[in-house]
């Protein structure tokens, strides 16, 4: 799964196949949790195939070592090539709006027309993420940076979209910590589910 997901992003698949080393001379510093990273090509889905169905996971880590070691060698999206996606969850969540974790979620979201942006606000959200930086972690599932041809997007989702106190909270904060001044919007999973047109529900 590593390798493949590594050769439609472009990248070395001895990268994502082998373990990332941090030494032996040192202890790897331990995350209070695990992560995974997960790739979706947006540009390789066979016609009429189930949203989702090119969704991969590539690696689950839980040391700073791993995290830049992956970061480095692969989940730049500087690295990837028009029209994909790449996740960080927490473990044992998947991105899909069926997980039972993100079901009765939503996502902030903001968008960008520069890559040096995105991959700014990627990278600053990746940190805050395995940081424990949110005072709602417990209601963080993950973030997710699509790349595309025109604008390109991130995505922070979140556990209970009816819980607006705790979703203002992260929005405000994630404001903060990717260092944007415009308003983002929170939107419900069950509205785009609906399939009907979705207003953003909060804005900070």
């Amino acid at each position: 799964m590593a390798s493949e997901a590594a050769e439609e992003a472009n990248v070395p698949a001895a990268a994502a196949a082998e373990a990332p080393t941090t030494g032996t001379e040192k202890q790897p510093h331990k995350l209070e949790r695990k992560w995974t990273f997960w790739f979706d090509s947006q540009s390789k889905a066979k016609q009429g195939a189930a949203w989702g169905s090119s969704l991969r996971k590539v690696y689950t880590f839980d040391t700073v070592e791993e995290f830049w070691c992956l970061y480095d060698q692969i989940f730049k999206p500087s690295k990837l090539p028009g029209n994909a996606d790449f996740h960080l969850f927490k473990a044992g969540i998947e991105p899909k709006w069926e997980d039972p974790e993100c079901a009765n979620g939503g996502k902030w979201s903001v968008t960008s027309n520069r890559k040096a942006n995105l991959e700014n606000m990627w990278l600053e959200s990746l940190m805050a993420l395995i940081g424990e930086q949110f005072d709602e972690a417990d209601e963080i599932c993950g973030v997710v940076a699509s790349v595309r041809q025109r604008q390109d997007k991130l995505a922070l989702w979140t556990k209970t979209a009816t819980n607006e106190a705790a979703q203002m909270g992260i929005g405000r904060k994630w404001k903060e910590i990717i260092d944007i001044n415009d308003k983002i919007t929170y939107s419900f999973h069950d509205d785009f589910r609906r399939e009907r047109s979705v207003k953003g529900r909060y804005n900070v």
